[in-house]
């Protein structure tokens, strides 16, 4: 489940919380929001971030034989 998470302080200070993107697409998610907001103090990264899709490719070999006995 992918999650956005907004903390606002009293200063006017937002705190950002993504969860549930894996790798750097975080990044083109939040960047709209983030240009309105204003300007970006520090990034934290965390585990998600660096997770990679787990893709399983099979990869089958048929093998046929055209030649014949001459029986």
């Amino acid at each position: 489940m992918e999650t956005l998470e907004f903390i606002i302080y009293a200063d006017g200070r937002v705190r950002e919380k993504v969860t549930g993107i894996m790798g750097n697409s975080c990044a083109e998610v939040t960047a709209a929001i983030e240009a309105e907001l204003g300007i970006v103090l520090a990034t934290e990264t965390t585990s998600e971030y660096f997770a990679q899709d787990q893709t399983v490719e099979a990869s089958l070999s048929v093998t046929s034989q055209t030649n014949f006995s001459n029986w």
